[in-house]
């Protein structure tokens, strides 16, 4: 088929560049001209494991352009992929996606508009009504949700756990199934308003399990019990499962923050006190910032201690910091009067980084003279920081694990002292 893709991000490229691999002609469309032309000549603006390689692959059934007329011409399937961010009262940004609406051209032609932004529930409804109020009843409309996670959104889309299809006309979601021919998974056929509530609700349970593994993981340093063996006992009852039971820092990145919010509010706004993610939001907030107690514990301040945090996005194999917990860290060091070194291995847009930051190029200049290092993202390259030339390199031998990737016992063997997340903590260093 022929396919439009409004914006060029995280879920419009990658979408947009699988679908061309399973021989679909796709133009995707952004109003950014910067980034088309990147895109046009064949560099990628995010990372993305496999995605650069993917485009090319795909160049000849792929087109990057900032004029609508092109997405809309001749396209059978128009997918939006705008972005939804937060307002300021929390509810969803939703003018880039009135703005694809509006800009919609009169034709008689048949054509499915694909809603994968994440949405309020209702938004589908409205939608519906603006179209038909402009006459243009030739435009379906389907809610189709998309799961890619960062860092395997490749996989994601070729391997879905399912794929949600919310359609007011069956025949329109007829044809979003058939663009997905040669992807073995599980349709899930729904109204548009259950469609649009399973992107929130599905976010916004494993967001509520995170936070449940790091309360668990408080209080398991308090009582002396391992986080890691009580999530392994957890995780092997068939009725939970093992994922995202994995002890952290928190959650970010630019879907579990903003969906759980965008639930909360949605309940909100009408009429229903959602206590449960109210809690979960503060659970997180506050897992961020429990590494500043920790370092307190072993330096006594951390005025005028240099502080290395290793790893900027939310998460490895990505290098997305919307979210992260890198930024929270990194400002209440610096309000605390710490000397902040960071370290990534793919982020280089570091703008979203307060001012006073000392961006290092490696982690060897990270480490360079820090009182403490904080294992922020699970990078591989940070297996081995326990290294004797980074024993040697530091002031004071203290790392904080904030995602628990290294083992204790051979942290401390090596002349570290370690603390983790939910472990057993071992003796403070003396300031």
């Amino acid at each position: 088929m022929r396919i439009g893709i409004f914006g060029a991000g995280y879920v419009g490229l990658v979408t947009g560049t699988c679908f061309a691999d399973l021989g679909h002609d796709v133009t995707i469309r952004d109003i950014v001209p910067a980034r088309v032309e990147a895109l046009r000549a064949g560099r990628v603006p995010i990372y993305e494991p496999g995605l650069k390689e993917l485009i090319a692959k795909n160049a000849a059934r792929l087109t990057f352009t900032t004029e609508i007329a092109d997405v809309v011409r001749d396209a059978d399937v128009l997918f939006v992929c705008v972005g939804t961010p937060p307002t300021h009262s929390g509810d969803a940004d939703l003018s880039a996606v009135w703005t694809v609406v509006d800009e919609l051209p009169q034709d008689d032609r048949r054509v499915v508009l694909v809603m994968k932004s994440t949405v309020p529930v209702g938004t589908g409804a409205k939608v519906r009504t603006a179209l038909d109020e402009r006459g243009l009843h030739n435009v379906g409309y389907v809610s189709n949700p998309e799961f890619l996670a960062e860092g395997s959104a490749l996989s994601d889309f070729r391997n879905p756990d399912r794929v949600v299809i919310g359609a007011y006309e069956a025949a329109d979601g007829d044809v979003v199934e058939r663009l997905h021919q040669g992807i073995d998974t599980v349709f899930v056929r729904a109204d548009v308003a259950s469609a649009e509530m399973v992107k929130l609700a599905a976010n916004a349970a494993l967001a509520v399990r995170i936070s449940f593994i790091n309360e668990i993981a408080n209080v398991c340093e308090l009582t002396g019990a391992d986080v890691n063996t009580v999530a392994l006992g957890i995780g092997l009852d068939h009725r939970l499962g093992k994922h995202f039971l994995r002890a952290g820092i928190g959650f970010g990145g630019s879907c579990f923050p903003k969906d759980v919010s965008a639930l909360k509010q949605l309940a909100g706004n009408a009429g229903y006190h959602f206590q449960l993610l109210a809690s979960v939001i503060e659970v997180n907030e506050l897992q961020k910032r429990r590494v500043i107690g920790k370092l307190q514990k072993h330096l006594g301040t951390v005025r005028d201690k240099r502080v290395a945090l290793l790893g900027l996005a939310f998460k490895p194999n990505t290098d997305d910091m919307r979210e992260a917990p890198s930024l929270v860290l990194s400002a209440r060091l610096l309000a605390e009067g710490a000397d902040v070194r960071v370290w990534d291995p793919v982020v280089e847009d570091l703008g979203q980084l307060p001012h006073g930051v000392v961006v290092c190029s490696s982690v060897e200049e990270a480490l360079d003279g820090a009182d403490a290092a904080v294992i922020v993202t699970e990078w591989d390259e940070l297996k081995s920081v326990a290294s004797a030339d980074a024993l040697a390199r530091m002031r004071t031998p203290l790392i904080i694990d904030g995602r628990n990737l290294l083992d204790p016992e051979t942290v401390r063997a090596a002349g570290f002292t370690y603390e983790g997340v939910g472990r057993a903590v071992g003796p403070a260093v003396s300031a």
